[in-house]
This record gives C-alpha cells, sequence and structure tokens, in this order.
C-alpha cells in the first residue's frame, strides 16, 4: 500500500508531531508532505521518511514567518502531487486536509482542531495586531473560511483528538468524526515515592493557557506554586504579578518534567486545550489533576477520581477546587491514575488507528490490504 501523510509544519516536537511520529512507526514506507520542515529539531523517526515541502519553504524566512504565508498554502496543497497513493492521511490543525487526493485514495484526517485562528479564537488571535494587518487579515479570513468548509469534504473520515474538537468539527464542517486521544509515551513517567509541596502548572506563558487564573488563584490562597515551561507572550507579566509563594521557572529539561510532574501535590490546568497531553503525563506520574471543565481534559479526566474539573474558568473556582481536593487528597490512588493514562498510551493508540484504517479501508473497497 503506497501511503501519503500530510502535516502542516515540520519545524520542532510538539504534541501534533508526537501523532506524526507515530504515524510513522505504522507506515514506516510513508511518504511525508509538510509546508516547512526544519531537519534540526525534529525526531529520528520522522526523519526516516522521504520528506518532501511545498513552495512555501522556499518563500523568505518561512521557518520563522509560515503564519504569514497562510493565505497561499491551499494554492501549495492543491499543487501536491498525490496520484497513485492508497492512502492519504493528513494531520490537521492547519490547512492540511485540503489536499486533492486520487478518487481511489483514500483519506483519512487526524483532526486536532479545524483552524481556530480561522473559526471560534479569530478575534483573540488578531485583536493585537496593527490595523493594517487586521484590514487585510479580516478579507482573508472570510474566503479562507469558505476553502476550509468546502475542503472538509474532501476527507472520507475525520478522527477527532477530544470529543470537545469532534463538536467543532460538526459546527463547522458538519462531519461526524471518531475520537481518539493523542498518544502519550506513559512508560516514561513514574509516581514517585514521596510527594512535594507544591502544585504544578506546565505550559508556555500564552494566554489561553491561563497563566494568570492560576496566578492569581495562589496569589490569594498562599499556597505554593511552582509555574514551568517556555516563554510566552505573558512571561513578564507572570513574573510581575507572582508573589512569594509563587516560583516561576523558564524552559525545563524532560528530565526535570518528569521529576515535577511526579513530586507534585497536583496539576493546575485553567486553559482550554482541545486534547491536553500534559494532564494524561501528570496521571501517568500518578498525579491528579485540577482543570478547568472544557476541551480536551473532559475525554481524560474522570471527575473525582483521576482529578477535579472546576465549572467557572476564575481564580475563585479554583481556588475552591483546591480546597476541595485537599479534602479528599488521599481518596486518589497513583496507582490507579497510572493504569488510566495507560490507556492512552502509544502502543493503544497505534493498535486503535490501525482497526479504524483498516475498517475505513474495507469500507471503501480497498480489501488487499
Amino acid at each position: 500500500m503506497k501511503v501519503a501523510i500530510v502535516h502542516f509544519v515540520l519545524l520542532y516536537m510538539s504534541g501534533a508531531e508526537k501523532v506524526l511520529e507515530a504515524l510513522s512507526e505504522m507506515y514506516p514506507d510513508a511518504d511525508i508532505f509538510t509546508h516547512v520542515y526544519d531537519p534540526e529539531n525534529i525526531s529520528d523517526v520522522i526523519k526516516k521518511h522521504n520528506i518532501q515541502t511545498t513552495f512555501v519553504q522556499k518563500l523568505p524566512f518561512s521557518k520563522k514567518l509560515y503564519k504569514y504565508y497562510l493565505p497561499l498554502m491551499p494554492i501549495a496543497l492543491e499543487e501536491l502531487d498525490l496520484s497513485g497513493y492508497d492512502l492519504v492521511i493528513s494531520c490537521e490543525s492547519g490547512p492540511t486536509k485540503g489536499i486533492i487526493p486520487d478518487p481511489d485514495a483514500l483519506h483519512i484526517c487526524y483532526c486536532h482542531s479545524p483552524m481556530r485562528y480561522v473559526w471560534d479564537r479569530s478575534h483573540d488571535y488578531f485583536k493585537n495586531q496593527n490595523g493594517i494587518t487586521r484590514y487585510f487579515v479580516k478579507r482573508m479570513i472570510h474566503k479562507l473560511k469558505i476553502w476550509d468548509h468546502s475542503t472538509s469534504s474532501r476527507v472520507d473520515q475525520f478522527i477527532a483528538n477530544s470529543t470537545f474538537v469532534s463538536r467543532r468539527i460538526m459546527k463547522y464542517y458538519r462531519r461526524d468524526s471518531i475520537v481518539l486521544p493523542p498518544p502519550v509515551n506513559t512508560k516514561l513517567f513514574k509516581p514517585a515515592k514521596i510527594i512535594g509541596d507544591y502544585y504544578l502548572w506546565l505550559g508556555r506563558f500564552v494566554p489561553y493557557k491561563r497563566p494568570d487564573i492560576a496566578v492569581d488563584a495562589f496569589n490569594k490562597s498562599g499556597k505554593k506554586l511552582i509555574m514551568a515551561g517556555g516563554i510566552g507572550e505573558e512571561t513578564k507579566l507572570i513574573k510581575e504579578k507572582a508573589k512569594g509563594n509563587i516560583t516561576i521557572m523558564g524552559y525545563q529539561s524532560f528530565e526535570a518534567i518528569q521529576k515535577l510532574l511526579s513530586e507534585c501535590k497536583a496539576l493546575i490546568f485553567p486553559g482550554i486545550e482541545d486534547a491536553g497531553i500534559i494532564p494524561v503525563e501528570a496521571m501517568a506520574s500518578g498525579r491528579p489533576v485540577i482543570a478547568f471543565n472544557k476541551g480536551g481534559v473532559q475525554s481524560t479526566i474522570i471527575d473525582g477520581k483521576t482529578g477535579i474539573l472546576f465549572n467557572e474558568q476564575t481564580p475563585e473556582a479554583l481556588i475552591s477546587a483546591v480546597e476541595h481536593y485537599e479534602k479528599i487528597e488521599n481518596s486518589f490512588d497513583p496507582e490507579m491514575l497510572v493504569i488510566h493514562a495507560k490507556q492512552y498510551d502509544k502502543i493503544n493508540f497505534i493498535d486503535k488507528l490501525g482497526k479504524i484504517i483498516n475498517e475505513e479501508l474495507k469500507s471503501f473497497g480497498k480489501n488487499d490490504y
């Protein structure tokens, strides 16, 4: 079977690239197509493949400015020659599903999310841009919405990374989808023998992850909080607001993150993520998650058993959730948390995805595979 995998950009390893890594293991002979590629920051598993880029790669400073070339990406994708492929898998958080497959090819889209900056989050993404940029963006987005919706018909089967994203696929594309959370290498995380006296917030300091809620809540409660992660546009603001009980740490090594996760009292997760891999990593480390009850955590956290879900995205709601957690803290069993997390392990992801694709191939009339 000749397989093509289409990925938005290959510039770093994040959750989307972990899915691509799993696909690369499933189909070791597959060709990978992407807009922009930087081999220095990509895993060896992916680099073993034949990787082809669109013309966006050749545009000035494409590795840094690729987001500004979004209006050109529909053209770039439709120029890709995918003739002769039996199976095409698009990994969609950008417009990758807009490729044109052969009529005889099965097109599966693993959807991380319909383009947030085109649909429901467009106002948040561009509100701080200058007037000229906003002028052109408003006119560009209208056309991208039309194109993005119309190209959903080129997909034979959508797979969503969470129930939250499945609802967004139905809302914007009017298509059903199968829910399959992304893979987590749970074997890399283990519970600690001794638990520390701190809560943990982990991620980049960007608005949608809501580090401000964590800071405001722990400023008021006085409880110990460690905030670790990559630099973002809210880094300076968070450092200025945080009181002495809050420790702000920058980028941490994977080994340091393993230790922080396994020894924290609980992970604090006040943002909205489409899937949310970090909460699964926390549970694989034997630690519960205190999270806002929206987004991907609704698919992975069992309220009262593997974590605490709070219903208002406010510091007050987070404070109440932490207080509730401390009353029932001893009821959380680290071993049970680890067992729960294992269902999202990469091995299980590959097994489930393989079964879905094989069933779709049979339904598509490709019984030979």
